[in-house]
């Protein structure tokens, strides 16, 4: 059976507020210890270990406490998901980056008790000085590229769903990537820098189409139709596998939510659904990946792409001697 990941990216309410441009998120509204319980449970009732990414900042406030023990008593990989949650990461100096990185590690590390050895950009806004640092920061794995052409088409609606300045909008340009994301690979790789080098665990997007497949995009379709989501979500699971390509797919705190949760929040897709009911399709969804996957942390999945890497050089050095 194929190898496959699991990994949720844990940005809170204050966070998705903080990218809109809205002022309220420095209040820090929170919502981690709702999420965390119902992820838990339903992840937990597949018998899946995931990765779930975390923000510095998040793990500093003392109202997220009780979240945080139940992320730590979990077993599951924690990562690193920035400090500040920042999709202009990119604009960053590299000492500016070094900070930001470093700070979330000793955060994580102390409500938690895990160092994390992996990455993802907010926004999957990556950049080569960030990958650099991260190497020099001794992570051993990054997964922030998302390869399809629909980044910029999200970034347009995200956009005209607020009010920004043009000065906040061009902060927020590296948002959901650009239109070369699409080009970029399926398949974890190594990528050679200064310090080293990090895998790469791209976010898995439909083979050939390069559209989402993430869960949060399922439960998109499943607004227009449950039957549709689920099935959509079926064929690119089996467009992977005759492909021969492992995926490693995300879960985001609002699938577990509606807006009677996250009133503030309502202007994204699939709010106006019930909190049972996107946690039963999920749960249809999670029974149909693990039938057809052996999931596991995005870690796992790195360790085994990294270990495959080594062999190969491996026996090819043993070929030309």
């Amino acid at each position: 059976m194929l190898r496959a990941s699991l990994s949720l990216d844990l940005d809170n309410e204050w966070s998705y507020l903080k990218t809109r441009g809205d002022e309220t998120w420095v209040t820090y509204p929170t919502y981690l210890e709702r999420v965390m319980s119902r992820a838990l449970a339903l992840i937990d009732r597949h018998r899946i270990r995931m990765t779930v990414f975390v923000v510095g900042a998040d793990a500093e406030r003392s109202e997220n406490a009780s979240a945080f023990a139940m992320l730590a008593k979990s077993g599951y990989e924690i990562g690193n998901h920035s400090f500040n949650h920042e999709p202009w990461l990119p604009t960053y100096t590299r000492a500016e980056i070094f900070t930001e990185l470093s700070r979330a590690q000793t955060a994580i590390e102390a409500a938690t008790g895990h160092v994390p050895v992996g990455f993802r950009a907010p926004g999957y806004a990556i950049s080569p000085a960030i990958l650099e640092v991260l190497a020099e920061l001794g992570f051993e794995y990054d997964c922030s590229s998302l390869p399809t052409f629909i980044g910029p088409l999200a970034r347009t609606y995200y956009f005209m769903r607020t009010r920004m300045t043009p000065e906040e909008r061009k902060r927020r340009e590296a948002l959901f990537g650009g239109w070369a994301d699409a080009f970029r690979t399926l398949r974890p790789h190594a990528v050679p820098l200064a310090h080293g080098s990090l895998v790469q665990i791209p976010v898995t997007t439909f083979p050939g189409l390069r559209v989402p497949i993430h869960f949060s995009y399922m439960l998109y379709l499943c607004e227009i139709s449950p039957q549709l989501g689920l099935r959509y979500f079926e064929l690119a699971l089996d467009a992977c596998r005759l492909a021969r390509i492992e995926p490693s797919l995300l879960l985001h705190p609002l699938d577990f939510l509606d807006v009677s949760d996250a009133p503030r929040l309502a202007f994204f897709p699939a709010m106006a659904m019930s909190a049972e009911l996107k946690i039963g399709l999920l749960d249809r969804a999670l029974s149909a990946f693990s039938k057809r996957f052996a999931i596991g942390t995005v870690g796992d999945h790195a360790r085994a792409h990294g270990a495959a890497v080594h062999d190969a050089s491996r026996e090819s050095e043993l070929i030309t001697r």
